[in-house]
């Protein structure tokens, strides 16, 4: 377990500031600065390897890669107020969180609200650490949008069960350590009959199959359980309330997904592009003044949603627990991740359609394939028309009519 020490509340911010300002000066490694794309890749090669280890391990060790969360399981302990501040002061050092993935962003979060104290001892410290790898075994060939309709089996023998079945789109599948899975334990009930286990991937019997998508990548998989024994100190939850726990997963990966593309698939802001590609004139204004004021526009409005974004993450680090508003997020995030992508290849022009090859820079090319890539996030982690239902029926208060 972490040796973090559980923050002191009392402790005044500005000296709370202080400290952090001298640990990361101590800490973050110089040739790191500016680099947060790093924490996106599989595994770090190359020269900033080393550093970006070292980096990770301290804030591991620290707890600063998930702030907010229980310093007994790892977690940083930090209030509200000081996570706010250790964030200022990474930016102001050009710093970036190296612990993430599915662990921090979904599972984490959900076993923290359901797990036993035996389960979160067991993993979240790891997941503070950034030393496992999870994915989400949820959608299945029949069973996408209609998540409900599941039909991967666990067959109860005691003290364990016997999983067999399929899923697909299993995120980093090929990778992961653990696999935290919705499965069918009594076939007479729909959402009733569906409970919330863990399977670690080592397990004989499981089996991936990687899909390339449209991008050239292959971030998901089909996975196969075949005869998969399942200890049931693996569950999380009683039998029957993986509906219920899965739910409460999805609302924070929804969260989590908000700014999915955004800005990611590219080193530089819209401005930069727009001045390198299509230049300035004598006053220092983007010649193309319909391009101008179409980026400015979309400056304002994802501006504006970071913020609303923030309220809602804050608020639900209050003790209040993310909200249907994941949904809204979720919409309107991943809208805005596709239209910052159009906007960047329309910015570059003849550079924007590179594939391989020479003649395009390793940034020209990501922003392409990002483009390519983007098309996905609005079906996946909820569909928009699953989520417009959700917000119809859920916040609007809108029901069905027989």
């Amino acid at each position: 377990m972490s040796t973090a020490a559980r923050a002191d509340d009392s402790l005044d911010p500005e000296a709370f500031r202080s400290g952090v300002r001298a640990w990361l000066d101590a800490n973050f490694p110089r040739s790191l600065k500016g680099r947060a794309q790093l924490a996106l890749e599989l595994d770090v090669t190359g020269p900033e390897a080393a550093d970006f280890n070292a980096w990770k391990a301290a804030m591991g060790s620290k707890g600063w890669g998930t702030p907010t969360w229980p310093a007994e399981y790892g977690g940083g302990g930090l209030s509200k107020e000081q996570a706010k501040i250790l964030s200022q002061e990474m930016a102001r050092a050009g710093a970036f969180n190296p612990i993430g993935g599915m662990g921090v962003m979904m599972f984490g979060p959900t076993l923290l609200e359901y797990g036993s104290e035996e389960q979160k001892q067991e993993h979240i410290p790891a997941i503070c650490r950034g030393e496992i790898r999870w994915c989400q075994g949820y959608s299945e060939p029949g069973a996408g949008s209609d998540l409900a309709s599941l039909q991967t089996f666990a067959e109860d023998k005691g003290d364990h069960y016997i999983v067999n079945g399929q899923k697909t789109w299993t995120s980093g599948g090929q990778w992961a350590d653990k696999c935290f899975a919705l499965v069918r334990t009594d076939k007479s009930k729909k959402h009733e009959g569906i409970t919330f286990l863990l399977i670690d991937m080592t397990t004989p019997g499981v089996t991936t199959k990687p899909i390339r998508l449209i991008s050239g990548a292959s971030p998901f998989c089909e996975t196969f359980f075949d005869n998969v024994v399942v200890p049931k100190t693996n569950r999380v939850g009683k039998e029957g309330e993986g509906w219920t726990i899965g739910k409460r997963l999805l609302q924070h990966e929804r969260t989590n997904l908000v700014g999915a593309g955004a800005g990611l698939n590219s080193s530089k802001s819209l401005p930069d592009l727009a001045k390198q590609y299509v230049g300035t004139d004598q006053n220092g204004k983007l010649r193309d003044a319909d391009l101008r004021a179409r980026i400015a526009m979309f400056e304002m409005k994802w501006r504006a949603f970071l913020q609303t974004a923030r309220r809602v993450a804050d608020e639900s680090k209050s003790g209040n627990g993310v909200s249907v508003a994941s949904s809204i997020l979720k919409i309107a995030g991943t809208k805005f991740g596709q239209e910052r992508s159009e906007l960047s290849l329309e910015i570059m022009g003849m550079q924007g359609l590179g594939w391989e090859g020479e003649g395009f820079s390793p940034d020209e090319l990501r922003t392409t394939r990002g483009w390519l890539g983007g098309k996905a996030t609005t079906i996946y982690g909820g569909s928009t028309e699953i989520q417009n239902n959700v917000i119809a029926k859920r916040i609007l208060g809108m029901l069905d009519h027989q």
